[in-house]
């Protein structure tokens, strides 16, 4: 997941979670504003219902909006079953209720009773079947009755206000905030996107000029303005500068070093040549000799492979043209079948071309065909596969192989699967780090497989070529 894309979810995460955070407390806010007013406009109901009672024994005077009914309990101390069996008498009903009745529950009428009064939802069945929700407030009450001269009286006390309207109210806001919602989500997914890739885009532009520079390290062009992109391409051109000037050493110094060490070193050989051929010397001495001759070598191929790295500052400069691939391979196999003790076979189609340097793909070659021969190879193999638009180029050996671990680092510099041994064989750790730049230089790629005591293959693939017209006399 990319950065834009983490950032974008994140802004939409947060602004959604702030929208319903908004609107649930908006939500519930309005909810119990809207259930308070209906409290205390059933509350102010019952006392003027109860008035009424008292003053003139009817509920007729309620308005329609309210729901009211008066029961009359003839004797002290009823329970809520024996009011539900009838022993409660109707004596008053609103207008608004008509013939119809409010009934409540067993466990309302025992609240009623212990606590005095309750608020309750209900609900009142139209004529057509369908019900009325209602919030109710049900009082247990110590008052004359109009028209009944016995004292006060027990009356239980109903009064009923529909909730359709508060629930229409907040249907209607929960619908429509969801909808607001929904819209100000997408378009701020929308502006966000923009906005961070517009905030992203130059860093994506610095990434691509830093992903263009070559080996050697280039100024990066630097934008207008004076912001943290711009700040960052400074710091970075400073950066590559520094890179480019400890570059710029390295190579005066391999160089300088370079031609140094040739002149002692061929000095060195041709006095050991000269002691070997045309000198008495012992049996001691000349072992002695040889080993002196034979380390003098190794450096000076060592030498060798440092001064032509120097010379191209770690990229190979290659006149690319059409190459006919079977005349470097044969070439390669005629050069080396002389000494090598083994066995050399090349399997090309004789009309393939790639794109390529003739000499320095020869340089390739002989690199991994030499290293073949220095891991104890009896066999090796020369193969190209035709692609169609690539070539792949194998280099097979059965010679010791090379352990999975060093298999990763084995074009760096340096690097030696086993010092002693290729010291022994006269490796400076320079010649597939040289393979590798010959390659990229020709825009290919190479890879390796080896499986230890089984041999290795060295893959190289180049791209295609189509052979070249034939030139007139």
């Amino acid at each position: 997941m990319t950065l834009r894309t983490r950032i974008t979810s994140l802004l939409l995460l947060v602004l959604a979670l702030s929208q319903a955070l908004i609107g649930a407390s908006v939500y519930g806010t309005l909810q119990f504003t809207l259930y308070e007013n209906l409290r205390r406009e059933l509350m102010e109901s019952a006392q003027a219902a109860q008035r009424q009672i008292r003053e003139q024994g009817n509920l007729e005077g309620l308005p329609l909006t309210v729901y009211g009914q008066a029961l009359w309990v003839p004797f002290p101390n009823p329970t809520a079953s024996d009011i539900l069996q009838g022993a409660a008498i109707p004596i008053a009903k609103s207008l608004a209720l008509g013939e119809a009745s409010l009934n409540l529950s067993e466990s309302s009428l025992e609240e009623v009773l212990r606590s005095g009064g309750v608020y309750t939802e209900t609900s009142l069945a139209r004529p057509d079947g369908s019900q009325i929700p209602l919030r109710a407030r049900v009082e247990r009450l110590q008052t004359e009755i109009a028209g009944i001269s016995q004292g006060p009286q027990l009356v239980i006390l109903l009064v009923a206000k529909s909730t359709e309207g508060l629930q229409s109210i907040l249907t209607d806001f929960a619908r429509t905030y969801l909808v607001t919602a929904l819209l100000v989500t997408i378009f701020g997914g929308v502006l966000a996107f923009r906005l961070v890739r517009q905030t992203l885009e130059p860093l994506a532009w610095v990434a691509r000029k830093a992903e263009q520079v070559s080996t050697k390290p280039e100024k990066l062009p630097e934008p207008v303005g004076h912001d943290e992109v711009a700040s960052l391409v400074k710091s970075l051109n400073r950066m590559l500068a520094r890179l480019e000037a400890a570059w710029e050493t390295q190579g005066r110094f391999l160089a300088d070093a370079s031609h140094e060490l040739r002149t002692p070193i061929t000095a060195i050989l041709g006095h050991i040549n000269y002691l070997l051929r045309r000198t008495q010397v012992s049996e001691q001495q000349k072992e002695s000799l040889e080993i002196i001759k034979r380390e003098a070598e190794r450096m000076q191929k060592l030498v060798g492979d440092l001064l032509e790295l120097s010379k191209t500052g770690g990229g190979w400069r290659v006149e690319l043209g059409a190459v006919h691939l079977p005349t470097v391979l044969y070439e390669i196999e005629e050069e080396y079948s002389k000494s090598f003790e083994g066995q050399i076979e090349v399997e090309v189609p004789e009309n393939l071309w790639v794109l390529g340097d003739a000499e320095r793909l020869h340089q390739v070659l002989a690199n991994l065909v030499s290293n073949a021969i220095k891991a104890r190879a009896t066999r090796i193999r020369l193969v190209a596969h035709d692609l169609a638009e690539r070539v792949v180029l194998r280099v097979e050996d059965n010679g010791e192989g090379i352990p999975k671990e060093h298999l990763p680092h084995l074009f760096e510099r340096f690097y030696r699967v086993d010092k002693a041994r290729d010291r022994e064989r006269g490796g400076s750790g320079l010649g597939l780090a040289i393979v590798r730049s010959i390659v990229e230089a020709h825009g290919g790629s190479v890879w390796v497989e080896s499986e230890l005591g089984q041999g290795s293959v060295f893959s190289v693939s180049l791209r295609r070529a189509p052979a070249p017209y034939p030139q007139l006399a």
